[in-house]
């Protein structure tokens, strides 16, 4: 969203006339005749009057009707106290019911008409201010949002929406205007906006975060616009820009944020749909705007497109896009706190007849990995299998694919089958199929360590057919050995597919359903799949539940000596993965595409913010010394056991960098 116009780039970063200092810490009279009698006009000297008197009432309204007309440097040192009062107590009426909107309204709008003015002494800081109050009022009581509306500050608003200052003033307005959506009995004057909101939100959600790291993170520090500095450090001491950046991220995130929900409460009216489902770019990248993970409470992409899938055009919009079909699937089998989202979103497709068979292969052999898990495996298993009579029968079949009728079949035979099967079994019939069982595990540990890969997975698999569904932890075991063999042979998709199945089982394993019962081995390795497959964020979703499942481990909770330390190797994958996930780390790529590498690498490392910092690593120096020592004994065992097999190393380069200790089979 291009700006109506732009501000000097010099402006208050070499004037020397004009100090920026932002409200004292004791607000103080301003007016040099002042008496602080009853009679004095000064702001400081009428909120300083806390007993609420009709006098104190009338001054207050009066100040509000005079402060647009004056030419008063009072003006941004009262607005910061206002805008304090505002954060502090949002639902006080006091300010509302004697006229602060109509005050702010005509304050923004002098600010996007007036040039001059708005360049003159701090006026710059006004249109943040005023609208930052008005969205503090508007947020929690109706009516106050109710007042603001008719105070007309809609238009106000949305010229800073528009980008008419710049993106700073364009986040508070964004901020107010989802506060005023947010409540019924105001949307509908938001509504009659319609058209510009929905282009503005979906242009600002798509274009945020190279505006702001092209606006101030790419910059110099002499070229940043002072005003945003200050208020984005809020007058502390700068030593660096490193603080600057980090909340430059923060309020950029915040900015795709509040322009999701501000789309979320049209489609949650069903209003918009239409306009929002052809924009086909918008929502191929609605699964790459994920909130961060300072955002946990944002609806994000994902939550916008679950919105959009409770309408038939949304679901329809969605089905069309494989790629978006893809990205959910990934989300559906990750560590990421929108996972239970994405499921619903592919559960309403298949639910849906119009858009079933559209997205049946895809998503059905993602879908059979979690049907163990807790709370949705049973929905999932019902919703994959409702027409399985279509395929047992051959009556009406539209799978396009023939892997994905073996899955389904291999599902029911899962669910349906066996489970009868096993009813029906004896506790001994289960106590010896559980001994067989172990056998080949042990077999399979054998096979791996001598280097045949295929065979051990052979072997795996064998094992898993005849261990009892009630046997979870040993199932658990099973899987996530053969998701290390898919690892070493480089089958990252079908490494994914094992390693959720452990995690799903592991995840019932004390029915607590808590991410501390999650088993560790799996987690790393499913980071290891994914990192493999270039998928970044699912990546480093794992290692930081892994990181936390090892600090959580009731073990070491009891040993209170204990001193946590983070493996080297997961402190080297979250590294990557952070540096990968960094927000502007698309905007910096862009960036240098044409430049020398050696100096894209400079630049990135020097822009990084403090929340993607590297992780400090505390582990032994002599881990990998003591990793090889281990390996070379087991290999030298195996070969007294059987002398004239020749031990191949089933070390793979990726297992060798990430830590051999944690992807090895047990």
């Amino acid at each position: 969203m291009d700006m109506e116009y732009q501000l000097p780039q010099n402006y208050y970063s070499t004037t020397k006339k004009t100090k920026h200092t932002l409200i004292p810490a004791a607000p103080t009279c301003t007016n040099h005749y002042c008496s602080c009698s009853c009679s004095c006009s000064c702001f400081f000297c009428i909120v300083s009057e806390t007993v609420p008197t009709t006098l104190r009432r009338a001054k207050i309204s009066r100040y509000f009707k005079q402060m647009p007309h004056r030419d008063d440097q009072e003006h941004i040192l009262a607005l910061n106290v206002l805008w304090k009062i505002a954060v502090t107590k949002p639902n006080d009426p006091e300010f509302p019911s004697l006229g602060i909107f109509r005050c702010m309204a005509k304050l923004i709008q002098k600010s996007v008409t007036n040039k001059d003015w708005l360049l003159r002494d701090q006026n710059i800081y006004v249109p943040y201010y005023a609208a930052h109050i008005i969205g503090s009022y508007a947020m929690n009581e109706v009516k106050l949002a109710d007042k603001a509306v008719k105070s007309n500050v809609l238009k106000p608003l949305i010229e800073l929406f528009t980008g008419k200052i710049s993106w700073v003033e364009q986040r508070v307005a964004l901020r107010a205007l989802g506060h005023l959506a947010s409540h019924e009995a105001t949307f509908e004057a938001l509504a009659e906006h319609e058209a510009e909101i929905i282009e503005g939100a979906i242009d600002i959600a798509s274009k945020c975060i190279n505006t702001v790291y092209e606006k101030f993170v790419s910059l110099k520090e002499s070229e940043r616009l002072e005003y945003q500095r200050n208020l984005l450090t809020r007058g502390r001491q700068r030593e660096s820009d490193e603080l600057e950046n980090r909340k430059a991220e923060e309020w950029a995130n915040q900015l795709q944020c509040w322009s999701l929900y501000l789309l979320d409460c049209f489609v949650t009216r069903e209003r918009s749909v239409g306009l929002i489902c052809k924009k086909k770019q918008f929502l191929k990248g609605l699964c790459g705007m994920w909130g961060g993970l300072a955002n946990p409470t944002s609806p994000a992409g994902i939550g916008l497109l679950r919105t959009l899938c409770h309408t038939k055009i949304g679901r329809e919009s969605v089905a069309g896009l494989k790629e978006m079909i893809l990205n959910l699937c990934n989300v559906s089998r990750s560590s990421d706190d929108r996972q239970n989202l994405a499921i619903e979103i592919l559960l309403q497709l298949l639910k849906d007849p119009l858009t079933r068979y559209k997205v049946m292969d895809i998503v059905a052999p993602v879908l059979v990995d979690l049907v163990e898990l807790n709370s949705l495996g049973q929905i999932i298993t019902q919703t994959l299998l409702q027409d399985y009579y279509k395929i047992k029968f051959c009556r009406s079949l539209n799978l396009k694919s023939e892997s994905t009728k073996r899955t389904l079949e291999e599902l029911w035979d899962l669910k349906v089958d066996r489970m009868k099967r096993e009813s029906l079994m004896s506790e001994q019939e289960i106590r010896e199929k559980e001994a067989m069982a172990s056998a080949l595990k042990q077999e399979g540990n054998n096979e791996f360590w001598l280097g045949d890969i295929e065979k051990a997975k052979k072997k795996y698999s064998e094992a898993l057919d005849l261990c009892p569904l009630k046997r979870k932890k040993e199932r658990v075991v099973l899987h996530s050995n053969r998701a290390q063999c898919h690892l070493v042979v480089g089958d990252a998709e079908s490494a994914v597919s094992d390693a959720s199945r452990a995690l799903c089982l592991s995840n019932n394993g004390n029915g607590n359903g808590t991410a501390t019962c999650l088993h560790g081995k799996s987690l790393w390795r499913r980071a290891q799949a994914y990192d493999m497959k270039g998928l970044s964020k699912e990546s480093l979703m794992d290692c930081l539940v892994f990181i936390s499942n090892r600090f959580d481990d009731e073990d070491r909770k009891r040993n209170k000596g204990f001193k946590f330390k983070i493996p080297y190797y997961v402190a080297r994958m979250v590294n990557k993965q952070m540096n990968a996930t960094w927000l502007f780390a698309s905007s910096e790529k862009s960036r240098h595409c044409g430049r020398d590498k050696c100096d894209a690498t400079t630049n990135l490392t020097t822009k990084k913010t403090s929340a993607w910092t590297k992780i400090k690593v505390t582990a032994n120096n002599g881990g990998e010394a003591l990793i090889g020592r281990r390996l070379w004994l087991k290999r030298k065992k195996l070969r007294r056991a059987n002398p004239r097999r020749k031990v191949v190393s089933c070390r793979s380069q990726h297992s060798i960098q990430e830590g051999e200790s944690e992807t090895t089979a047990k």
